[in-house]
């Protein structure tokens, strides 16, 4: 139908060029012609006419026609070739990612580093990779060489070992021989794999399991329904994060410098993905990048687009701060509490405290994969709650007042509890429920009577006028009375004195590259100490929570007291291993209250 209509337009053409000659222009004085008044045949009649500028309309629409068909079939044809040529720029800008807003990148630089950032705190977050290290027997750790992004670091580690040593069956055979019979998620003592069994993960397990790990962190930022993640592209090697990556070609951003949100916006390209696989895939693709210098920072960045950055500023308190603190450049709790349970709020206590007046402050809101101990607990600066303290997997981040570490054991029943232990959980848990205090350790008669509702305590008279008699009930006097109050009416009186106690190994890993003179883990020849990570092993005892201090002299802490049965009255007493002491310790005890803890050679740094 369209093919008779052209030709039809065609015919009238050809029609009106034939039967009619193009107008001429006006002229001054009349062609010649013959004298006298005009014939009525050299005037056209009205249907003439008529019939004339139909054709000339007819002609006009046809060229019209025309002219516009030849100038779609050019740019058809200019345009198949472009679709071509651009084809591969389309899937290459697809595989880049998209370009942030100004506002956006803006946005995100000032909230991680605030208004005004010392280029000291911007080397350091841009000059930390997410590496593993080359040294055999800490190869399972990654280094840091820079101070401030230990946060980000610290946390991508506890996953990586969470990954190798639980879920081993994913990541080879080498993986699953390290942690034999953990189908029912756990070791026993005799299981427990020696420290130097790290060297024999292949790079291909541990990449893995470092690409599942930050997969596994960026799907818990963004609610387990996507994963933001952030690569460079730099002018000249726009490849970098497509797939196609060389090792060299993470050269091309050595020299590159982020000094304000513009020079993030123009080499930051974010991609999102919706499921696992095509987050992994993207990561494994990437992986270069986060190992180059920018690695830790892009990591951050991934974290904090994929949970949003409204929603990273709703989780906070105060969102007028800098998620990386000054002077010193340290990653803030906010990051770690983000990268731990995917919500960026800044305090460790659960659940949200109440300070009136419509006012309160945010806590930790659910249960954790790995957790969380801090020596600023055990300064009596914070609480640590019971979410971070008792995590899915025995696998803590420790926080020191300048630097993040990573503490773990390779078996799960550390955190398994017996009877009283459960009981004490429980007492505890329902008193500081009722405490407003901010972990201060006390709470109002009110409270007091809920909590003994609660957790079905029977008290004295006497002894419940004598607690409540201040107004407020402070923890330690109502931990005494529970002490000396019989099982029966819901205590924990134990006459023996050696109830629960329990010995197990930790492990704590820190990666700042120090001189090592840790038992063998020194250089040939015995004297000069050697720069790497630390790997330390530590022997823990935890006496009963509830024995009396006069007893703890004569705690006994041979293996063949380890495990979590009641010991007859007649049991022989032994001396204690001799303790040592670290600030590590101090953390370790805020979790197992009097650890007592030894170790082989130097003491575990947390700084």
């Amino acid at each position: 139908m369209a093919d008779q209509e052209e030709e039809d337009l065609r015919a009238a053409l050809r029609m009106s060029m034939q039967q009619h000659s193009p107008p001429e222009p006006k002229r001054s004085k009349p062609r010649d012609s013959p004298v006298g008044p005009p014939t009525s045949s050299s005037e056209e009649s009205p249907e003439v006419k008529s019939r004339r500028l139909q054709r000339e309309l007819m002609a006009a629409a046809a060229e019209k026609r025309m002219l516009a068909s030849k100038s779609y079939s050019e740019a058809v044809g200019s345009s198949s070739k472009s679709v071509k040529k651009g084809k591969d720029s389309s899937v290459k800008d697809e595989n880049l990612g998209k370009e942030l807003l100004e506002t956006e990148a803006n946005q995100l630089f000032s909230m991680v580093f605030g208004d005004e950032v010392s280029k000291e705190i911007l080397a350091q977050w841009s000059n930390q990779g997410i590496r593993f290290s080359p040294d055999p027997e800490t190869s399972m750790g990654l280094v840091q060489h820079e101070g401030g992004p230990c946060g980000v670091l610290a946390t991508i580690q506890a996953f990586v070992l969470k990954n190798i040593l639980f879920f081993p069956d994913e990541f080879g055979k080498v993986a699953s021989n390290m942690a034999q019979n953990l189908g029912s998620s756990r070791l026993s003592s005799s299981e427990c794999v020696a420290s130097n069994n790290f060297a024999a993960l292949t790079e291909d397990v541990k990449r893995r399991a470092l690409i599942r790990s930050m997969s596994e962190i960026l799907f818990l930022c963004g609610a387990n329904r996507n994963a933001v993640i952030a690569t460079l592209s730099v002018p000249g090697n726009s490849v970098v994060g497509s797939g196609h990556i060389a090792e060299n070609e993470t050269n091309a951003f050595e020299g590159l410098s982020i000094e304000s949100g513009l020079d993030l916006q123009k080499v930051l390209r974010v991609t999102t993905c919706t499921s696992q696989e095509s987050a992994l895939q993207r990561l494994g693709a990437a992986l270069p990048v986060f190992q180059s210098r920018m690695g830790a920072l892009l990591f951050l960045i991934s974290a904090l687009l994929s949970r949003g950055l409204d929603m990273v500023q709703a989780d906070r308190d105060d969102p007028s701060l800098p998620l990386v603190t000054a002077p010193f450049g340290h990653a803030s709790q906010e990051i770690v509490n983000l990268l731990l349970c995917g919500q960026a709020v800044p305090n460790v206590f659960d659940g949200k405290m109440d300070l009136g007046g419509g006012m309160s402050l945010k806590g930790i809101s659910k249960s954790v994969e790995v957790g969380f101990l801090t020596l600023l607990e055990s300064l009596n600066f914070c609480k640590v709650g019971q979410y971070l303290k008792c995590p899915k997997w025995p696998i803590w981040v420790v926080g020191s007042e300048s630097h993040y570490t990573v503490l773990f054991a390779f078996d799960t029943s550390v955190q398994d509890e017996n009877e009283l232990e459960e009981r004490e959980s429980q007492i505890r848990k329902a008193f500081d429920g009722q405490d407003q205090s901010g972990g201060g350790g006390f709470i109002s008669v009110e409270g007091f009577h809920q909590v003994l509702r609660e957790v079905n305590i029977k008290l004295q008279p006497e002894k419940l006028d004598h607690l409540c008699s201040t107004g407020f009930i402070v923890w330690s006097e109502f931990w005494q009375a529970i002490l000396e109050l019989d099982k029966n009416f819901g205590g924990l009186k134990d006459s023996t004195g050696s109830m629960g106690k329990k010995v197990f190994d930790l492990y704590h890993f820190n990666g700042i590259a120090k001189s090592d003179l840790n038992g063998n883990q020194i250089a040939c020849g015995g004297e000069t100490p050697i720069q790497r990570p630390r790997l330390t092993k530590l022997k823990v005892s935890v006496p009963p929570r509830w024995t009396p201090e006069e007893f703890m002299a004569d705690v006994p802490v041979s293996s063949a007291s380890a495990g979590n049965e009641s010991a007859s009255k007649d049991v022989e007493v032994s001396k204690p291993e001799p303790s040592q002491h670290a600030p590590l310790v101090d953390c370790i005890r805020t979790r197992w209250p009097r650890a007592v803890c030894s170790w082989a050679g130097d003491p575990p740094s947390i700084v």
